[in-house]
């Protein structure tokens, strides 16, 4: 209970603080690190989006942590609200993981370390989910430069 507890904190501050990817001062194709006063984070906008849909907002992931907490927490925005009653997919290099939605966001249930694991040693990371409308699309992430960026965050944070 306080791990679900200590997440909804987590998603509330996250879902406060950000209205956009340039708010975040991340780049597509380049993992970035940002200190901010009470916290910090790396983030990368996706290589590529495919789907079948009109209209989608800002597309990123990002790696955080708040206040020197040991945890770093991984977050999925997907530029629309994610049907909640169906997982997200998360792949890297053949090893999956599912994460589930709340809102335009997704998070692992407890994952954070093994999802951050496979990033450090993968290549390319893609994120699979279905909008509301049923529409499903598919993230192409590089992770080349995930490691320096995370190493950074846990030295300088």
């Amino acid at each position: 209970m306080h791990i679900l507890l200590n997440n909804l904190l987590k998603i509330a501050f996250i879902v406060t603080l950000f209205s956009s990817y340039e708010t975040l001062s991340i780049e597509k194709g380049k993992w970035t690190f940002v200190k901010e006063d009470n916290w910090c984070y790396i983030g990368s906008i996706p290589l590529k989006e495919e789907g079948k849909y009109t209209q989608r907002g800002d597309t990123y992931l990002i790696a955080f942590r708040i206040n020197k907490d040991p945890e770093i927490t991984i977050q999925v925005n997907a530029g629309y609200n994610y049907d909640e009653d169906k997982p997200i997919k998360l792949a890297i290099d053949g090893t999956s993981f599912e994460l589930f939605g709340q809102g335009d966001s997704a998070w692992s249930q407890n994952e954070d370390k093994e999802i951050i694991f496979a990033m450090k040693r993968g290549k390319n990371m893609f994120i699979e989910g279905y909008s509301t409308r049923e529409t499903l699309t598919k993230d192409t992430y590089t992770l080349i430069g995930f490691t320096s960026a995370f190493n950074k965050l846990k030295k300088d944070c």
